[in-house]
C-alpha cells in the first residue's frame, strides 16, 4: 500500500512494490514523482526524513537529509523589519526586511534531497536508484501535468513566481498561469533539463549534483541567483542514517524523527495529554483542550528552546507497506510553495527555501550560523501499538503537521478509531501563536469548550485551499496481516494504492 498526495506518484510506488520492490524502494520512486508533478510542495532542491520499520530486523531507523545553512550564512543577511511585526509563514518568527529568509537567494538553504535518497537505497533498498528514478525522468521529459487543481496552485502563486526569472520563464512561460484544456483533456507543461538532471543522477548518483557532472552548472546557476552556496557547501554535505526517537505511550510505542524535527514536540505533547484524556471512543470537549493546551505549551519551548544550538551535536508526506511487514513513513520538503522560488535553469532544479525555518534573532539555539542544521516541521511517525498494530503516518502543511500528526496518533491510539475514523475525525490547530483553529464540523459543546478556555478561536472548513489543518496520509497494518490507509480526503489528487 503507498499513500502518498499525488495519484501518479502513489501508482509509481504500487507498481515498484508489484515488481518486488521493499517499501524502502517504493517510498523513493514515490518521493521522486512527487518532486516532479508536485511542485509546489516537493522537489529535488529540498530535503527531508524517512523512517523505517525493518520487519526482519525488528527495528526502526532513520535518513536524515535536511537542509543546512550555507558556511558563508550570516545572521546580518536578514535584518529585522521595524515595527515588530510577524512573518506571514513557517515558525511565526519576527519579519525580515523584504521576507529575504522566505524568497530569494538568501533563503536557500544546502540541499540534501539526492543524498538522503541515495543513502537510503544503498542501505535498506533492494532495487538500483537508477531504476526508482525512471518513472520521474519519463514525467519529467513529458512535463508538469496541469489540471484544474494544479493551474490553481500556479496561479495562486502566480505574484511570487513572477519575482524571479527562473520560475517566471517555466511556470508563467506566456507571462500567465497555464489555462486547463477545456474539453478535460491533461496537457504538461514542459520542465525544461529536469529530465536531463535525473538522467545523470542515474548515471553518477548523488555525486553528479554534488561534486560531478552538474556541479558546476549548478554551482554557476546558484552564483548567478545570488545564493550563499559554495563549492564546499554541496561537497561537504552528508546524510546520516540514524536512530529514530522513540517514547512508550500508554502500552504502545512512538518512534519519531530526530531532534531537530517535531518529533521531540511530538513526544513531549504525548507526555502532556496522557495522565488528562478519557479514552473512549471519541475526545469529548475537555480531551479537545487538554490537546490545544497541550500544543500551546510544546510549541512555546519549541519555539524558544528547540535548535541545533541546543543539541549535542509547502511539503509532501508518504506512507509505504510492503508485504514483507515493513513500513515506511517519508517526509520531503522545499519548503514553501514552489520553494525560495529560485529555479536554477541548466538543471530544472527549483531551491528550497529552508533558511525560512532560523530564527532571524541572532544568539539562539536555532539562530543562523553558517553550517549549521535548522529547527525544521517535519514530523514523520512509525508506531506499534498494544496489540501488535503498526502505524505509518506523517502530514505535509508547515507548522500544522505535528498538531495534525499528534491528534492522528491520539485518535488511533487511546480512541481505538480505524483509519476511516480517524481522518474524518474533526481536528483543532494551534501551531505557534495563540490562535485556536477548529473544523467546522466539531460537535458545538466542544467548540464552545475551546472558546471559553481560549481567547482568539477561528472556525474553518477542512478544505484544500486555503488549507488551516494540515494534509495527512496514514497507513495501518493490523497484527493478522490486514492493511488500512487513507490520505487528506478533500484533495483531488491524493491517493492510497493498493494491491
Amino acid at each position: 500500500m503507498v499513500a502518498s498526495q499525488h495519484h501518479l506518484a502513489s501508482d509509481v510506488g504500487l507498481t515498484v512494490l508489484q515488481d518486488g520492490g521493499n517499501a524502502i524502494d517504493a517510498a523513493i520512486a514515490t518521493g521522486l514523482m512527487l518532486g516532479v508533478v508536485e511542485p509546489w510542495m516537493s522537489g529535488f532542491g529540498g530535503g527531508g526524513y524517512l523512517l523505517a520499520y525493518l520487519a526482519k530486523e525488528n527495528r526502526v531507523v532513520q535518513i536524515e537529509f535536511g537542509m543546512q545553512a550555507p558556511a558563508a550564512s550570516n545572521a546580518t543577511d536578514y535584518p529585522l523589519a521595524p515595527g515588530g511585526a510577524n512573518a506571514s509563514d513557517a515558525f511565526n518568527w519576527p519579519k525580515v526586511i523584504d521576507d529575504r529568509n522566505i524568497h530569494g537567494p538568501l533563503a536557500v538553504a544546502t540541499p540534501g534531497y539526492f543524498k538522503g535518497i541515495e543513502l537510503a537505497s544503498k542501505t535498506w533498498g533492494s532495487r538500483p536508484l537508477s531504476e526508482l528514478i525512471e518513472p520521474a525522468r519519463i514525467q519529467a521529459e513529458l512535463g508538469l501535468p496541469i489540471d484544474w487543481f494544479a493551474s490553481q496552485k500556479i496561479n495562486h502563486s502566480a505574484r511570487g513566481l513572477r519575482s524571479y526569472e527562473g520560475t517566471r520563464n517555466v511556470y508563467l512561460s506566456d507571462g500567465l498561469p497555464p489555462a486547463i484544456n477545456l474539453d478535460g483533456l491533461i496537457e504538461h507543461m514542459p520542465l525544461p533539463n529536469l529530465g536531463s538532471t535525473l538522467a545523470a543522477v542515474q548515471q553518477e548518483g548523488a555525486n553528479a549534483i554534488y561534486n560531478g557532472a552538474l556541479t558546476e552548472s549548478i554551482l554557476g546557476d546558484l552564483a548567478d541567483a545570488g545564493t550563499r552556496i559554495s563549492r564546499s557547501d554541496l561537497m561537504d554535505y552528508s546524510a546520516h542514517a540514524t536512530a529514530p526517537l522513540s517514547s512508550s505511550y500508554r502500552d504502545h510505542q512512538v518512534f519519531a524523527a530526530g531532534p531537530l524535527t517535531a518529533g521531540p514536540s511530538l513526544l513531549q505533547a504525548l507526555d502532556y495529554v496522557r495522565p488528562r484524556l478519557e479514552t473512549g471512543s471519541e475526545p469529548g470537549a475537555d480531551d479537545y483542550v487538554a490537546i490545544a493546551l497541550a500544543l500551546q505549551n510544546t510549541y512555546q519551548n519549541r519555539l524558544e528552546n528547540l535548535g541545533e544550538g541546543a543539541l549535542d551535536g509547502s511539503t509532501t508526506h508518504i506512507c509505504v507497506a510492503d508485504a514483507d511487514g515493513n513500513m515506511v513513513s517519508l517526509t520531503q520538503t522545499i519548503m514553501s510553495a514552489f520553494g525560495a522560488r529560485i529555479l536554477l535553469p541548466k538543471t530544472g532544479l527549483l531551491m528550497n527555501n529552508g533558511m525560512m525555518w532560523f530564527d532571524p534573532r541572532p544568539g539562539g539555539p536555532n539562530s543562523v550560523v553558517g553550517g549549521r542544521r535548522p529547527l525544521c516541521n517535519m514530523c514523520p511517525t512509525l508506531a506499534r501499538m498494544g496489540d501488535g498494530t503498526w502505524l505509518a503516518l506523517g502530514a505535509c502543511g508547515g507548522r500544522k503537521i505535528f498538531p495534525s500528526v499528534f491528534q492522528l496518533l491520539l485518535f488511533l491510539l487511546d480512541y481505538s478509531m480505524d483509519v476511516n475514523q480517524t481522518v474524518h475525525q474533526p481536528r483543532i490547530d494551534v501551531s505557534g501563536t495563540d490562535v485556536v483553529t477548529m473544523m467546522s464540523h466539531l460537535p458545538e459543546q466542544t467548540r464552545a469548550a475551546i472558546e471559553t478556555q481560549f481567547k482568539n478561536t477561528w472556525v474553518r472548513p477542512n478544505g484544500v485551499a486555503p488549507n488551516h489543518f494540515a494534509l495527512p496520509q496514514v497507513i495501518a497494518r493490523k497484527p493478522d496481516g490486514p492493511l488500512e490507509g487513507a490520505c487528506f480526503i478533500p484533495s483531488p489528487h491524493a491517493k492510497v494504492a493498493a494491491f
